[in-house]
């Protein structure tokens, strides 16, 4: 029998993570990942706060929260084994408003549906006991809520991917799409000409650009990747050492991100952020990163809309605090009182792929679909990289049908 040929389009941590399982699972077939950058783990993987998360926020038994549980156990397991850096700082989310404490309860109730690892209640003085520099007036308190390097991880993968036999290909973006008879035909666009590889089967996870690929496959129109630039803040080193590991505001339901928030990393230093502001083009890290064809599918989708007037007022005060490190600070300091405007200098960015139904509702769960030979993962967003060997495991299940 002729040896098959699986594509993985996405050099990012669930692609890598989808090729490094297709290789364990199934080592006669030849595997390629094709990456349009010239290095992985560019964009969402590269710029993520490397937080792991312990299944707080998902709706028991969505995929969201199914897979973080699963991929928050693979995820430690993996770093202990490949030497890469995990530490188990916790988290503590806070309500610092009497109307926040109700969200609180309710966010209690879905951690423990979930089975967070470790989960307590704590008041005003157990919030000091956890984080000294912290005030609150109730919190949960995540001890398995961890930091980690997601892009040492991507690195590894992708070796394991090409020990095993595989093909990690870079600068290789995918123009095009097309099923026959049986096989798949990837059309690559660069510089030099369009190349052509084609495959007997081919997932996609392709992060921001995964509804255009979609498209490309099924023809599907029912929802749009809109991307949203998070920033950050860096604390200077004279205030790092304030918050021992995580500190997050209770989320707003009404409201997709998490909000700003206070994070160790693992490679030393204290972040604040991110916040969300729309991004103007997918891989947009600033302002004056500009794509009008990245704007007019923004501006022409009707869920857009939807979503914008239901959000208008919480997107003006993200504005606001993109461009006023007072404004941006002002929220944070609620939380700690002690870092403020003059201790913290701009730091990175990075843009999140939310995808939006025509009709304005976010798509919260992770969305995995199947057509045909192609098996596209159309909206990942965190938890994805904690998730990420969970889901590379989901996705090969239903591969081979197991």
């Amino acid at each position: 029998m002729a040896q098959r040929t699986v594509g993985v389009i996405g050099g990012g941590i669930v692609g890598l993570a989808v090729a490094r399982e297709l290789t364990r699972r199934r080592p006669d077939d030849r595997v390629v990942v094709l990456e349009k950058e010239d290095r992985i783990a560019a964009h969402q993987t590269g710029h993520n706060s490397g937080v792991v998360h312990a299944g707080i926020y998902y709706a028991p038994g969505s995929l969201k929260a199914r897979l973080c549980t699963r991929g928050r156990q693979l995820l430690k397991d993996y770093c202990a084994e490949h030497g890469i850096a995990y530490d188990e700082c916790g988290k503590l989310v806070v309500a610092v408003e009497p109307d926040e404490v109700a969200r609180l309860d309710a966010l209690e109730r879905t951690a423990s549906a979930n089975a967070v690892p470790g989960l307590r209640r704590v008041d005003a003085a157990g919030i000091c006991d956890v984080e000294p520099h912290a005030q609150g007036l109730a919190a949960l308190h995540s001890p398995a809520t961890a930091i980690t390097d997601y892009v040492g991880m991507a690195e590894a993968m992708a070796a394991e991917v090409r020990a095993a036999g595989g093909e990690v290909r870079l600068g290789a973006e995918v123009s095009d799409i097309r099923r026959e008879r049986g096989r798949v035909r990837l059309v690559l666009g660069s510089a030099q000409g369009a190349d052509e590889v084609v495959v007997d089967e081919l997932v996609v996870c392709a992060g921001l650009h995964g509804d255009r690929l979609a498209q490309r496959v099924d023809g599907q129109r029912e929802l749009r990747i809109i991307p949203f630039r998070g920033e950050y803040m860096e604390v200077t080193p004279a205030k790092a050492d304030l918050v021992r590991g995580m500190v997050y505001p209770v989320p707003d339901p009404r409201y997709p991100f998490l909000g700003v928030h206070f994070t160790r990393r693992v490679g030393g230093g204290l972040e604040v952020g991110p916040n969300a502001v729309l991004a103007l083009r997918r891989e947009g890290y600033g302002w004056r990163q500009v794509s009008l064809r990245d704007l007019a599918e923004t501006a022409t989708w009707p869920g857009f809309w939807q979503l914008a007037r239901a959000n208008w007022r919480t997107g003006i005060q993200e504005v606001r605090g993109s461009l006023s490190t007072r404004a941006y600070m002002a929220g944070a300091q609620r939380y700690v009182p002690e870092i403020g405007v003059d201790d913290v200098e701009r730091g990175g960015a990075g843009v999140r792929a939310q995808a939006i139904e025509r009709d304005g509702s976010l798509v919260d769960d992770f969305r995995i679909t199947t057509v045909g030979e192609v098996t596209c993962v159309l909206n990942a967003p965190s938890p994805a990289a904690t998730s990420s060997l969970a889901i590379a495991e989901h996705v090969v299940d239903a591969m081979t049908g197991a």
